[in-house]
């Protein structure tokens, strides 16, 4: 007889002052990457905090708790928020959201913070394009983009330029059939409109017959001009190559 399914119990949320936290030393982040601490902290007064602290009460010698919670995981938030305590602005007694591991858990302390560091997968440059477009058509400059999410005026730019790209182009991107500085080379060697762009059945063909890198844009346009003749593609339509360092022409006839 088959078993039943355990039920599944997630730890609780509560609020906690700012004054009974402490940083756990079973944090396993050391080493600073990233978006720094101060502009960590001027994102949480701007927005406030997004993701809750991952806390375990503390014991004493005999195994009661001391009121006093330690943070495994959520240090840098944690440290974001020390910052605006110390500036005046936010009040130590704060209340601070928190996820509360049972003191008794199997789960270890650096179990939690490990796993929470490792678990993060980075914004596709595609669905940050498209999250800047939505914002830009809200009212939202570049410029105040660039600032609320700590990145340079130009990589907005760089990320809105993808809007004129063939959607054909944009699904081999997607697909990671090519890097976002294959993408933006091609966008600087040709401009058409993306009316004007091969069908997605051309770039795979192309791309899988290539054979020779180009990096710079002269041979980039020399490597256009091939795939015309040896494809028998309407003149000047470019396509973009899945070359490892740039574009690459076809097989030479």
């Amino acid at each position: 007889m088959a078993k039943a399914a355990q039920n599944i119990t997630l730890s609780r949320s509560r609020d906690i002052p700012f004054n009974k936290l402490v940083l756990s030393q079973s944090n396993v982040r050391r080493i600073k990457a990233g978006v720094s601490v101060e502009e960590l902290a001027e994102d949480i007064a701007r927005r406030g905090l997004l993701q809750s602290l991952n806390v375990r009460p503390m014991l004493d010698a005999d195994g009661v708790e001391t009121g006093t919670f330690e943070i495994p995981a959520g240090g840098r938030r944690f440290q974001a928020l020390s910052l605006l305590v110390k500036q005046k602005r936010l009040a130590k007694t704060a209340p601070i959201p928190c996820i509360v591991r049972d003191a008794a858990s199997e789960i270890l302390a650096e179990d939690d913070s490990l796993a929470e560091n490792m678990q993060r997968v980075a914004l596709h440059p595609l669905d940050q394009f498209r999250a800047f477009v939505a914002l830009r058509e809200k009212g939202q400059g570049e410029e105040s983009i660039a600032a609320a999410f700590f990145v340079t005026p130009q990589i907005v730019k760089q990320r809105l330029k993808l809007a004129s790209v063939a959607p054909a182009l944009l699904e081999v991107y997607a697909e990671d059939g090519m890097t976002l500085e294959q993408l933006m080379a091609f966008m600087d060697v040709v401009g058409l409109p993306a009316s004007e762009l091969p069908a997605r059945s051309a770039i795979d063909r192309f791309r899988s017959s290539s054979d020779i890198v180009f990096s710079k844009k002269r041979n980039a346009r020399l490597a256009l001009q091939r795939f015309d003749r040896n494809l028998r593609l309407v003149p000047q339509w470019p396509v973009f190559l899945g070359g490892r360092h740039g574009l690459a022409s076809g097989p030479i006839g």
